[in-house]
């Protein structure tokens, strides 16, 4: 099937899209030493070239000293990663679609793998909690909370100067920005915890600063999810009043867009509506919405990854269409279709569906 809504040009602010597509980010460890190599530029700008709309970036390290776990994983501080991004940046947008760095910090999701940076530095974190039960220790105090939020808004400011169309902020999965939003996790009784709307200051100061290092147009994208890589039940709002609570403070600082991050993009998110996650944060409020999760395919990644495949290229795609013409979300975020098939926007646009792959195990190597 072809949708029409899905391949319509769309302006949102001052981004401007030939489609609704979105490469979703994915994160990838194949940038030694933090700079991305040209087998990753041709990575970005063979999606690009297969008609994605925008592409955001697999999660690039700020400068805080404890963002991330692997030195493979691409950073956006370095002088010579810099140029890298710059010049994927300009590649992707001739090729024609829009180029958005994520921007992240993994919090106390930092393991200490062989080869993770600064190893002898603490992970940062709310309270030192990475799963309830499990300490992974101390929380983090003023000094390197103040030291965090000013890292992003430099990495933003970095993004900008290097042509980028707007920034995503990881704000989900477990990361740090949800190791804080997470009561589970933020066990705080002061100003950085305590209710739900206190556990969104980080988050709101983050947005604030990279508002202030970038300009008062520059698309800011937060990316939040109810899951948790280490706690798929897990909840960050279990009512629609609860949700609207998270995100008026979110709003507020300057969101501009919300890519909710799900497992599975059908699935409804509260009892009595039909509305998932996306629809529910752009109907309370207010903003452009990204909905992600397994778009095209038959199976989640935890479902591939034991089952071997999900070889149904375009499932669910009729109900996509449905939900996107009744106004549910205004962009729609593609992830391990485009691992495994570069031109899956193109294809879907042609009708071309015959021609798709599905997604495998074997494509894992792809991003890791």
């Amino acid at each position: 099937m072809s949708s029409k809504r899905l391949f319509e040009p769309v302006t949102l602010g001052s981004l401007t899209l030939r489609n609704r597509t979105v490469m979703a980010p994915m994160t990838r460890r194949q940038s030694p030493g933090g700079v991305p190599t040209p087998e990753v530029a041709s990575y970005y700008r063979r999606r690009a070239e297969g008609g994605v709309g925008m592409i955001i970036t697999e999660g690039l390290a700020i400068d805080h000293p404890v963002s991330i776990q692997d030195s493979r994983i691409p950073d956006l501080f370095t002088p010579e990663a810099i140029a890298a991004w710059r010049g994927i940046a300009r590649d992707v947008q001739a090729a024609g679609a829009a180029f958005v760095p994520q921007l992240w910090h993994i919090g106390g999701a930092r393991f200490k793998y062989q080869g993770v940076p600064n190893p002898d530095l603490p992970s940062l974190s709310a309270s030192g909690i990475y799963y309830p039960g499990k300490v992974e220790g101390a929380p983090a105090d003023d000094a390197g909370i103040t030291a965090a939020i000013a890292s992003y808004g430099r990495a933003a400011r970095v993004a900008m100067a290097i042509g980028s169309d707007a920034v995503d902020l990881h704000g989900g999965h477990g990361y740090l920005l949800d190791g804080f939003f997470w009561a589970e996790t933020n066990q705080r009784d002061d100003a950085w915890g305590g209710d739900i709307e206190r556990r969104t200051r980080v988050a709101c100061e983050v947005v604030k600063e990279c508002r202030r290092q970038t300009r008062p147009d520059f698309p800011i994208i937060l990316r939040f999810s109810q899951f948790k890589e280490q706690a798929y039940d897990a909840k960050l709002c279990r009512t629609p009043a609860e949700l609207q609570r998270f995100l008026a403070p979110l709003v507020d600082a300057g969101v501009d867009i919300f890519d909710c991050s799900t497992r599975r993009f059908w699935t409804p998110e509260f009892e009595g509506s039909d509305l998932g996650l996306a629809g529910w944060t752009r109907k309370l409020s207010g903003k452009p919405v990204i909905a992600v999760g397994s778009v095209g395919l038959a199976n989640d990644m935890i479902a591939t990854l034991h089952q071997g495949a999900a070889k149904s290229p375009a499932a669910r795609l009729d109900l996509l269409d449905t939900m996107l013409a009744r106004g549910d979300f205004d962009l729609v975020g593609v992830g391990r279709a485009l691992i495994s098939d570069p031109d899956w926007v193109a294809k879907i646009e042609a009708g071309r569906t015959d021609e798709l792959k599905g997604f495998d195990a074997a494509d894992l190597a792809l991003l890791t």
